[in-house]
């Protein structure tokens, strides 16, 4: 029988490969835009969103909403993964993408607390919600998509384009940020600046959609729809799929706690954190979060070209390890200075790079073709949700409730979820170079 891997179609040529690359980052990109943007603006939307009685707790509770968004990334996960596995996997990218939009407009729109009361709480959840959903389904239906397009000797450094176009998202929206900072005063910021990286946001999604429209379906997805009787693409069974694969679901789970904690924190809230808990400015935090996310942009495909040299375990063991041994010096440098919020961020982030830049790549060695999509996506989304979605509030929860220790107790926190991802690495067999078509 023969079969079609991941590296036939060389590729209806560059224009081919060219397509695969910007469709999957573009959207990637305004996803993460989408959903780390939030994180980004907290300090302001908690101002118009909330009873202004009590400015600590409105940010607690905005904290709570992005954390309350995560709930429904499992539930998107499963649903985009039938969706990756029995329909296609560029269908489930193109789906999450024009969610993620609109979930992106509604926020934009939402009418303040002064205007409508609880009821701007209300629809700011059910907009996080619908992102939730979308977010749930986009990140590993776009992580399976890249690995099967990718030659199987440059995987990782495909694999990469991940976070590289995730982070270029997030340093577009934190640059907004600081730019919007700059040049609006905070009355403005408070009153309207905040809703225009929504819009964008939005927008963009627009423009993503149309490029997702235009891409082709893996090559391996297709094969499988041929030949059912290799893979069982063609006929999918979510739940017996991902049963028979339980242990693969566990090493998703633990190989993503570690990461999914350290990167929510120092790639995403630490700005917002830096304003509201150390009192550093506004604009310099935010401008300090734009540079730390350039050099995490620089360091992913060098971690991903390692990668397809030594193998996927040193690179995970040499970067987790990285994350623990840096945590607290990291942690103690960061004080009330965006000099300091910059350096320790860029610290952290260096390390983190090394697991984010092959995850997906690692992820996608794990399972078979036929439960490739949905058995990345339930337990990764359960995992996120669960750690990653908490992160940002327990790190400023803990400061409130256990003053200056509490920034210690969170860091051991930390440093014993990154531990659970070294152990969970020792348990991998090396998959560098593995075939995906089967």
């Amino acid at each position: 029988m023969t079969t079609t891997t991941n590296a036939a179609k060389p590729a209806a040529g560059r224009r081919s490969v060219a397509r695969t690359l910007f469709g999957t980052g573009a959207g990637n990109a305004v996803e993460w835009y989408d959903w780390a943007v939030y994180a980004t603006f907290a300090s302001f939307i908690s101002t118009q969103l909330f009873s202004p009685a009590d400015p600590s707790s409105a940010f607690l509770m905005t904290l709570a909403i992005f954390a309350v968004g995560f709930v429904a990334r499992p539930v998107g996960g499963f649903l985009f993964g039938m969706i990756g596995d029995k329909f296609g996997r560029k269908a489930s990218m193109t789906l999450s993408v024009a969610l993620a939009s609109l979930g992106s407009l509604a926020i934009a729109l939402t009418p303040s607390y002064a205007t409508i009361g609880a009821g701007a709480s209300a629809l700011l959840v059910t907009a996080r919600l619908v992102q939730g959903l979308a977010h749930g389904g986009e990140l590993p239906s776009a992580q399976t998509y890249l690995s099967e397009m990718a030659p199987a000797e440059r995987r990782g450094l495909w694999s990469s384009l991940i976070y590289v176009s995730g982070t270029t998202g997030i340093l577009f929206g934190t640059l907004l940020g600081a730019v919007l900072s700059t040049v609006l005063t905070v009355e403005q910021m408070q009153g309207f600046g905040w809703r225009i990286p929504f819009a964008l946001g939005a927008l963009f999604g627009f423009v993503a959609l149309l490029m997702r429209s235009r891409m082709e379906e893996s090559a391996v997805f297709e094969s499988g729809q041929k030949n059912p009787g290799s893979t069982q693409a063609g006929k999918p069974r979510p739940l017996a799929d991902m049963a028979r694969h339980w242990r693969q679901a566990l090493q998703v789970i633990g190989l993503t706690v570690g990461l999914t904690v350290v990167y929510y924190v120092w790639g995403v809230s630490t700005p917002a954190y830096a304003i509201n808990v150390l009192g550093v400015d506004a604009k310099g935090a935010l401008w300090a979060g734009v540079a730390a996310n350039i050099v995490f942009l620089l360091v992913l495909p060098l971690w991903g070209r390692l990668s397809d040299k030594i193998g996927r375990r040193p690179v995970l063991l040499i970067s987790s390890a990285g994350a623990i041994a840096c945590y607290f010096p990291a942690s103690a440098l960061l004080q009330d200075s965006a000099l300091q919020l910059a350096v320790s961020m860029s610290l952290m982030l260096v390390f983190i790079g090394g697991f984010a830049s092959i995850g997906p790549a690692v992820y996608a060695e794990l399972f078979p073709t036929s439960v490739r999509t949905i058995g990345v996506a339930v337990p990764y989304a359960i995992c996120v949700a669960a750690f990653g979605g908490t992160a940002a509030y327990l790190q400023a929860g803990f400061e409130t409730w256990f003053g200056d220790a509490g920034r210690s107790y969170f860091g051991f926190y930390a440093i014993a979820m990154l531990l659970f991802t070294v152990i969970t690495i020792l348990t991998l067999k090396e998959t560098r170079g593995k075939d995906l078509s089967s």
